[in-house]
């Protein structure tokens, strides 16, 4: 895949530059086109053969929710679409459910050296990545990091002689650097009893998070290196400090690591060139800087955290009404999906604070687009905006005020004319719990 170009983003008459979002790395994918001494990671053609015998580690289907009346709303991609949102997800990524062991290992260059115990690089990310993954999953995902050498492992080369910069291709650069991890670590780990591998970088090689954002993952790559017989496919490596200034590291700079993570469960960025201007704070794919948020309830299905009764297919002509509980709370409905082909719709679910949601303002029913022929980072998910050119209910730093207030509340509707749709919120309760009108001609 041809990584994105670096934009910077001027700040706003002012804004304090430690307040910008910047946009990520996007990720490799599945089915990436990896040529020795060609910096392509194109999809499409010129794949390499994996090494004979070896298989992916963690790779498997997930426990996605099925039933014939789900079947409208399975929408999928071309094969050529990058890190489709399509369902199901391929093979090829991390499962995202049941136990999953995470190998977690620090690393540092002779050019940039470890400061510090590499545990304690360690714990800026855990429990908490656990926990941020045991509390969206609903507990289907009993995700355990595991780091079986506790020291900072010295790479045989500089960081510099790597040549790892923002939109650096896996070839040649990754794939030294990871033969090299193998290599270094192979005698303490047995790389068979590990699903993913995390590599947690020494924070001061290469530039600042606000300079250049290097944190990136290649996901489902069955032509990476072979160890221990398993392909290590699914890889996140986390380089410098997330950290604005606004003095919240401590409680969310982890942050970083489940977006990459997500990646490797198979879920492709939402943030555009501009930033998380589509779809705002509403996932952690979108935006991982600053306070805490959850995942769209798209994706939960896509990872097998919702069971097929708690969604609801609003495909037939005609008006029904559908009750939705809040995306936080572990039982009740939570998703409705109006699809609009075999390859988009528009979901609706229901978002209040709770949860991983900290920062959410102004309780409502969220209602986006997703469009499985979108490749990962171009706008594949679109949040449709109730209260247009507000400036949001937000001023926490590092979310995109604009849409915060992006819910629909009760007597508001979202139309599509063109399609004969409308989805109106008829009412919420005391509880906290909404119904939601779909009509379709």
């Amino acid at each position: 895949m041809q990584p994105q170009p670096l934009r910077t983003t001027p700040a706003r008459a002012g804004e304090p530059l430690r307040r910008r979002i910047r946009p990520r790395r996007v990720a490799a994918l599945a089915s990436v086109s990896v040529l020795t001494l060609a910096v392509s990671t194109s999809a499409g053609s010129g794949h390499l053969a994996p090494a004979p015998g070896a298989r992916t580690a963690g790779a498997g289907p997930v426990s996605l929710a099925r039933s014939s009346a789900l079947a409208p709303c399975m929408i999928n991609g071309r094969a050529t679409v990058q890190m489709s949102e399509g369902l199901p997800t391929p093979g090829g990524y991390s499962r995202s459910t049941g136990t999953v062991r995470a190998l977690t290992l620090m690393i540092d260059f002779s050019d940039a050296p470890g400061r510090g115990s590499a545990l304690s690089r360690y714990h800026e990310f855990f429990p908490q990545t656990e926990e941020w993954f045991r509390t969206a999953s609903y507990g289907r995902l009993d995700y355990r990091a595991e780091t079986p050498i506790r020291r900072w492992l010295r790479m045989p080369k500089s960081f510099r002689e790597y040549g790892i910069e923002r939109g650096a291709p896996f070839d040649p650069g990754y794939r030294q650097l990871v033969q090299d991890i193998v290599a270094s670590a192979d005698p303490k780990v047995d790389f068979r009893s590990y699903d993913l591998l995390n590599v947690l970088v020494t924070p001061n090689a290469g530039p600042s998070a606000l300079d250049t954002v290097l944190s990136v993952t290649f996901a489902g790559n069955g032509e990476a290196p072979v160890a221990d017989g398993v392909t290590v496919a699914n890889a996140s490596f986390v380089y410098s400090r997330q950290d604005d200034g606004s003095g919240t590291y401590d409680r969310t700079g982890y942050r970083v690591l489940p977006h990459e993570n997500g990646h490797v469960f198979g879920l492709p960025d939402l943030y555009t060139q501009e930033g998380g201007g589509a779809v705002g704070h509403w996932d952690i794919m979108s935006e991982d800087w600053g306070a805490n948020n959850d995942l769209l309830g798209w994706h939960k299905w896509k990872l097998g955290w919702l069971d097929a009764s708690q969604i609801s297919c609003a495909a037939s002509p005609g008006t029904t009404e559908y009750p939705l509980t809040p995306l936080s709370r572990t039982v009740g409905p939570k998703l409705v999906f109006v699809p609009l082909s075999d390859r988009t719709g528009y979901a609706v679910e229901l978002r209040a604070r709770g949860g991983n949601d900290e920062t959410v303002c102004r309780p409502g029913v969220l209602i986006y687009k997703v469009d499985a022929d979108v490749d990962t980072g171009m706008g594949p998910v679109t949040v449709y905006d109730s209260h247009t050119d507000s400036g949001g209910c937000t001023r926490s730093p590092n979310v995109h005020a604009e849409l915060s207030d992006a819910p629909f509340a009760p007597g508001e509707t979202f139309k599509d004319p063109k399609r004969g749709i409308r989805i109106s919120v008829v009412a919420a309760d005391l509880k906290g719990d909404y119904r939601v009108r779909v009509s379709r001609g």
